[in-house]
Formats: C-alpha cells, sequence, structure tokens
C-alpha cells in the first residue's frame, strides 16, 4: 500500500472510531442547523480533526478541502475530507454512514479511501492501481440491460423547489425500467457500492467535492463511468453526478437524457 494511502486509512480509521464512541449518546451531541436538510454535530466535528491531526502527524505542510473547516493551507497536495458522509442518518441512528478521504495531487485524484465504521468495510484505491474492498481487488458488475439493474440515487435538497418535479420525472422512468432502486443516504458509500457491483449506476445532485472525490476515484479504478449528468469531468465544482457500469452508465443516460437537460437547465 501506498504511504500516502496508508496515512489515508489509518486517518479514516481514526474518524470512524471517533464516530462510533459519540453514537454511543446520540441524545447528547451538539447538532447545529447549516441550512436546509443539512446539519453539522460534535461528531462530524470531532472525526474531522481527528482525520486532520493523523494527515498533519506525517504531512504537515499539506492543503485541506474538509466540509466543516474549509480550506486550509496551500499545497499541491490536498486531502478533500467529509468526516461523516449520512449526518442526518447517523444523528438518527440510522446506521449508513461513512468517513470519506480523498488525496488530490497537482489537481488530480490520487489516493481515495472511503470506512464504513460499523460494518468496518474499507474501500481503497490508487490512481491506476486498481480499487479495493477490504484489501480484496472490486470490479463494477457485469450486468448489461438497463431491466436487471439496482440503481442507487439521492433526492434533492439544496436546490430542492426547482429540482423535484424533472427529478421525480426521471426516478418514474428508472423505477419503471429496472430492477429497482435504492436511496441509502450517504452518497460516498453509494458510490463505493456501484464499485463493488451492488449497484449497477447511481445519480444525484448537489452534492459537494468531499461527497464525491473518494468514490469516484475507487469506481474509476473498479472500471466504472463516472462523470456529470451532462458527460462532462466538472462533477467535483457543479456536484451533479451520474456513474455506474460502463453499459448502465450509457443506458441510464440515454433513458432520462430529457429529465437530464431539466435538472441543469
Amino acid at each position: 500500500m501506498h504511504a500516502l494511502l496508508n496515512v489515508a486509512v489509518m486517518a479514516a480509521r481514526s474518524a470512524g472510531d471517533t464516530l462510533i464512541r459519540k453514537m454511543r449518546s446520540l441524545d447528547k451531541l451538539k447538532v447545529e442547523k447549516k441550512g436546509h436538510n443539512d446539519f453539522v454535530s460534535d461528531a462530524d466535528l470531532a472525526a474531522e480533526r481527528a482525520v486532520i491531526a493523523t494527515v498533519q502527524k506525517h504531512y504537515p505542510e499539506h492543503a485541506f478541502l474538509a466540509e466543516e473547516s474549509g480550506v486550509t493551507g496551500e499545497s499541491e497536495f490536498v486531502w478533500i475530507i467529509d468526516p461523516l458522509d449520512g449526518t442526518t442518518n447517523y444523528l438518527h441512528g440510522f446506521p449508513v454512514f461513512a468517513v470519506s478521504i480523498a488525496l488530490q495531487v497537482k489537481g488530480k485524484l490520487e489516493h481515495a479511501v472511503v470506512y464504513d465504521p460499523l460494518r468496518q468495510e474499507l474501500f481503497t484505491a490508487s490512481r491506476g492501481q486498481g480499487a479495493q474492498l477490504d484489501g480484496r481487488k472490486i470490479r463494477v458488475s457485469g450486468r448489461d440491460r438497463l431491466e436487471q439493474s439496482l440503481i442507487g440515487t439521492g433526492f434533492p435538497f439544496r436546490q430542492a423547489d426547482a429540482e423535484m418535479t424533472p427529478y421525480l420525472d426521471m426516478l418514474h422512468k428508472v423505477v419503471r425500467n429496472t430492477s429497482g432502486v435504492r436511496r441509502p443516504g450517504a452518497a460516498a458509500l453509494d458510490l463505493c457500492y456501484v464499485a463493488a457491483g451492488r449497484l449497477d449506476a447511481f445519480w444525484e445532485t448537489g452534492l459537494s467535492a468531499w461527497d464525491l472525490a473518494a468514490g469516484a476515484l475507487i469506481i474509476r479504478e473498479a472500471g466504472g463511468i463516472v462523470s456529470g449528468l451532462d458527460g462532462s469531468e466538472n462533477f467535483l465544482d457543479s456536484g451533479h453526478v451520474l456513474c455506474g457500469t460502463p453499459r448502465i452508465y450509457r443506458a441510464l443516460a440515454k433513458l432520462c437524457s430529457k429529465e437530464i437537460k431539466e435538472l441543469l437547465a
């Protein structure tokens, strides 16, 4: 394992341990509302501190883009951190959440870790080296027919009023033309589930770079495709993402091309 990836793994496990400890007393957590359906708790903050402290111990000169503390430092090495992806799930005791860490070097995603502390599942990837789940190689599924596929999604929440109608139209089409749709509520894990073949594709709007960075690299290293809804490479900036196995990705984009245009209008 690359030294940088090893540090990312240590940081993710440290944050995961913090989340599990604090989950034992959810009723005592201090919670603040950042926006509609967008919360931050003591657990998020403590997990983020754990990640940053672990990285700084080994690489004090590196920079960070973290969900709660924003941009700190200047370096060609930038750690993109979501210390608790699935905060709403976590605060309700719903057992789907993760720590997401990616390292971007000179603007390219090089290493990624997504850690599910409840299941103790560790998804990792390094550019050009493939993707792993608990040290075993993973690949996207081999399904090539949309009607046999299982699709993941996330509901619009940042621009829900503007996006809900075309989103629901798209959801209607996907439900009618696939085996099913799932909405677990933690995008980083959804992306990893595509990489591991548990989902065949996934789409969502209104995400942030820290939701997507690690999972995007893991999907690509597992043989999948990830892009903006319009097929572009700017998904980390736009927050709109479509990903999947090559055939299911293309089939989904074709099926919902009208609704995608409306979502992006």
